[in-house]
């Protein structure tokens, strides 16, 4: 490895770890669409173009005093601040070992341990669950604790999430907000869904600061992430982080996003890509070699083929277990 230079606020090996989580996340990326189009998944959700965002946020994230409340693209996020990679293999193959028992959604995981809050599939509902904890936090006078609450453009359309912003607004608790803004909300383009594209601007309304950043520079949003929840934690109030990135895939697996957008202006949008964009970074800035990155990639790969053999031969839940979790008392609904 090579010999690594210090740095102001982001050291060099902080440098490397972004760098990985991002190849990660890429990698984990690629292997949910391919199960899927083998049949083994019933469906995955990539965030290619989000990796910057949510390595960068992971980063700031503090394992051991912060809550996470995700959204459903976060499973980079996950992986940044602490979750078991096989964990997310087996949410999505829905085996016996995984969290909820094999039982939600791909990828709709828990960790209470890492501070960690299960996903929901409803838009920006995770918003009003994540204001409650850090009034919960605030309430009980806890120091050095702050909430990261993540979520997409389109989830600023909905109800609670100007509740939520309002509540932590006026109570000043202790919550980053983190959009990222990838520009599509689904097939519904940004510009066909708010007059003002700077959701940033938003926050000025409410009460609170409002940073945008490039969010496809990880440095950038952990730097930013890193400031609003110091802030948050010393009873500064909420922040909210805007961090511009694009999708490069398709929502899910389901959906074809050929229907509603150019293929040129996705390739456009490819020029950016924070990956290679951020590899070159490090390379030309002497962080890294080019055959350090190869090996480093390699390595990543190796450890994601390996977990998902391990996990696709791990047993899926019981038949008898159909109705655990589901009814209060008797297992069987009819009883």
């Amino acid at each position: 490895m090579p010999r690594l230079r210090a740095a102001d606020e982001v050291s060099n090996e902080m440098l490397v770890a972004l760098l990985r989580n991002m190849l990660l996340q890429r990698a984990v990326d690629t292997r949910g669409f391919q199960l899927n189009r083998q049949g083994k998944i019933g469906i995955a959700m990539g965030s290619e173009g989000h990796e910057a965002v949510q390595a960068g946020a992971g980063m700031a994230f503090v394992r051991g005093h912060d809550v996470l409340y995700p959204y459903y693209r976060n499973t980079g996020i996950l992986l940044a601040c602490g979750f078991e990679l096989a964990g997310v293999f087996r949410s999505q193959f829905a085996r016996a070992t995984d969290t909820t028992g094999g039982r939600s959604i791909i990828n709709h995981v828990t960790d209470k341990a890492k501070g960690i809050a299960s996903i929901s599939s409803i838009i920006a509902s995770q918003c009003t669950h994540a204001v409650g904890a850090a009034y919960a936090i605030q309430y009980r006078g806890e120091r050095n604790r702050a909430v990261l609450c993540t979520f997409g453009e389109g989830a600023t359309s909905e109800g609670e999430w100007h509740e939520s912003v309002n509540f932590a607004a006026i109570h000043k608790v202790p919550i980053v907000f983190l959009c990222e803004n990838n520009q599509w909300a689904i097939s519904t383009h940004i510009s066909k869904q708010m007059g003002n594209p700077n959701i940033a601007e938003r926050a000025q309304g409410y009460g609170f600061e409002g940073v945008r950043v490039d969010g496809f520079d990880p440095v950038a949003v952990y730097l930013a992430v890193k400031r609003a929840r110091e802030k948050a934690a010393a009873g500064g109030g909420p922040t909210l982080v805007e961090a511009v990135c694009y999708r490069f895939l398709s929502h899910t697996t389901d959906d074809d996003e050929r229907t509603y957008r150019t293929r040129e202006e996705v390739a456009q949008q490819r020029e950016n890509d924070p990956v290679p964009r951020f590899e070159r970074r490090l390379i030309d800035d002497g962080v890294l070699t080019a055959e350090y990155i190869e090996a480093m990639r390699q390595e990543v790969t190796t450890l994601v083929n390996e977990t998902t053999d391990m996990v696709e031969n791990e047993p899926p839940p019981a038949a008898e277990t159909l109705y655990t979790n589901v009814y209060a008392g008797p297992t069987e609904p009819w009883v």
